[in-house]
């Protein structure tokens, strides 16, 4: 079986490993431009492309999937199959039916909720208990086609978003092989999805991460997590950005604003919100490293009754 891999970043680099290490027949590997990067603006290449480059797989970069050229290209290669996974761009149906077997993608939720760009972060952010792992047949909808397969796991109430994106990055491979498997031996499911049940996962930004004390404790915790390592939850003291790594909810209540400093200890920072005190325990200022609240105290002076944001 002919494959095309399409994909960009590094979880969907993972994905493209596990074919490899199956020794699967990878004929071409799709991503997208390569972008300068870091402060020098060096020209770096996507994650996908430097794993295919070292594999001496073929390597494609159509400044747009739907490009006539590009369409006829994939043609000529005639794929079985084409593997999506985080690739960036939606793709016309004049690329969808190319290969015998169709284009399965890899999405890193429980479809049919949390379809879009960024599902690892807002399945965090809205404190869900559970996710997990999609294969489907893709159509010209967004996330919207056939299952194939899912795998579920539990979401523990620490878990961040990058320790999340790894954790995909293994569970997507193994799934999508098992995927793979079914197709070759005629025997994958085709399950509807019902979109009465789905929802949206849209595309980060860093307005995101702006901490508002005026809602729960709980809920500031599921923010600072599902936005780390990026865009990174942030506040303000004393007018400069204080970005915060870690925190936790405290069985404590306070009745003073939202937003105040009511300790600073070797423990961390205590913060009121709506409801309970909030702990941050790591934090970031300007032009610093990230530390631990008690070490930033050992040098610096954190007032107390100072309201933050």
């Amino acid at each position: 079986m002919k494959i095309v891999f399409m994909g960009t970043p590094d979880i969907a680099k993972g994905c493209l490993q596990k074919l490899i290490d199956e020794k699967l027949d990878i004929v071409g590997v799709v991503t997208q431009a390569d972008k300068p990067i870091g402060r020098g603006k060096k020209m770096g290449m996507p994650p996908v492309k430097e794993l295919a480059l070292e594999h001496n797989i073929p390597v494609y970069q159509p400044a747009k999937a739907r490009d006539e050229e590009f369409i006829n290209t994939l043609k000529e290669i005639n794929p079985d199959l084409i593997i999506v996974v985080a690739y960036g761009q939606i793709l016309p149906k004049a690329l969808l039916d190319i290969p015998k077997f169709g284009c399965v993608n890899v999405h890193v939720s429980l479809l049919p909720k949390y379809r879009g760009a960024a599902p690892i972060n807002w399945v965090i952010i809205n404190g869900e208990e559970k996710t997990g792992v999609t294969t489907m047949y893709m159509n010209e909808g967004l996330d919207t086609g056939d299952i194939i397969l899912q795998s579920e796991f539990a979401l523990s109430d620490e878990i961040t978003a990058g320790e999340l994106h790894d954790i995909m990055m293994e569970q997507g491979g193994e799934l999508l092989i098992e995927t793979i498997d079914k197709i070759k031996n005629n025997c994958a499911p085709r399950i509807p999805q019902n979109d009465e049940e789905s929802s949206y996962a849209p595309i980060m930004n860093k307005a995101l991460g702006c901490i508002d004390f005026n809602k729960t404790a709980k809920e500031i915790h599921n923010l600072v997590r599902g936005v780390n390592p990026w865009p990174s939850a942030y506040t303000t003291y004393e007018d400069k950005t204080m970005k915060v790594w870690k925190t936790k909810v405290l069985n404590e209540t306070t009745s003073k604003e939202c937003g105040t400093i009511l300790k600073v200890d070797k423990e961390g920072i205590r913060v009121a919100t709506k409801d309970k005190v909030l702990l941050i325990e790591e934090i970031q200022m300007p032009n610093k490293k990230r530390v631990a609240v008690c070490e930033y105290i050992k040098g610096n002076k954190i007032e107390e009754n100072t309201i933050l944001g």
